[in-house]
């Protein structure tokens, strides 16, 4: 009933800035915690950034500094900010939220990925 989408990729020259969003599919749902994941071709997927449900966060070794992971005031929407791209972080990157939405928790929503690409 609940899902979560990601947005916000796109091409982007090396040294540029992008936001990702990532929403549950219900405006009055609130987000608990997420993770952002990203994935390249031929590559494991990993873990790039944390928010956790009190509002800590914590980010992979490559992205810190560059990346920061929030969440609005409505609790509804996470976001990646990312500057200073690198063609390194060209992937596919993922949301997985866990969510609160009336009266049940939803837990380990996976969204359907979000391009990005680095290159000039």
């Amino acid at each position: 009933q609940v899902q979560v989408v990601e947005s916000g990729g796109g091409l982007v020259q090396p040294g540029g800035s992008l936001r990702l969003s990532c929403a549950a599919s219900k405006s009055i749902s609130s987000i608990n915690a997420a993770v952002w994941y990203r994935q390249a071709p031929g590559k494991e997927r990993e873990l790039v950034a944390r928010f956790t449900s009190d509002g800590s966060t914590n980010y992979a070794d490559s992205v810190k500094g560059r990346f920061t992971i929030s969440r609005d005031d409505r609790k509804n929407k996470v976001y990646l900010q990312m500057k200073s791209l690198k063609p390194e972080d060209t992937a596919v990157y993922y949301c997985n939220a866990d969510v609160y939405y009336l009266a049940t928790y939803y837990r380990n929503l996976w969204g359907q990925g979000t391009q990005v690409t680095v290159s000039s």
